[in-house]
């Protein structure tokens, strides 16, 4: 059930990162996005699988 919560969790932020991304223009608001959801993604990973 853990694995499942990870991945439903994985796939919400990769969705909504995927329309935050895709509904703003600008280059350096794009990479703070990305990076921020790449370090919730780490945790979540090492949360789950450490």
């Amino acid at each position: 059930m853990e694995n499942l919560t990870y991945y439903i969790a994985a796939l919400l932020m990769i969705i909504i990162g995927f329309f935050l991304i895709k509904r703003v223009v600008s280059c350096l608001l794009k990479s703070i996005i990305t990076i921020v959801l790449i370090v919730i993604l780490a945790a979540l990973y090492y949360l789950y699988f450490r």
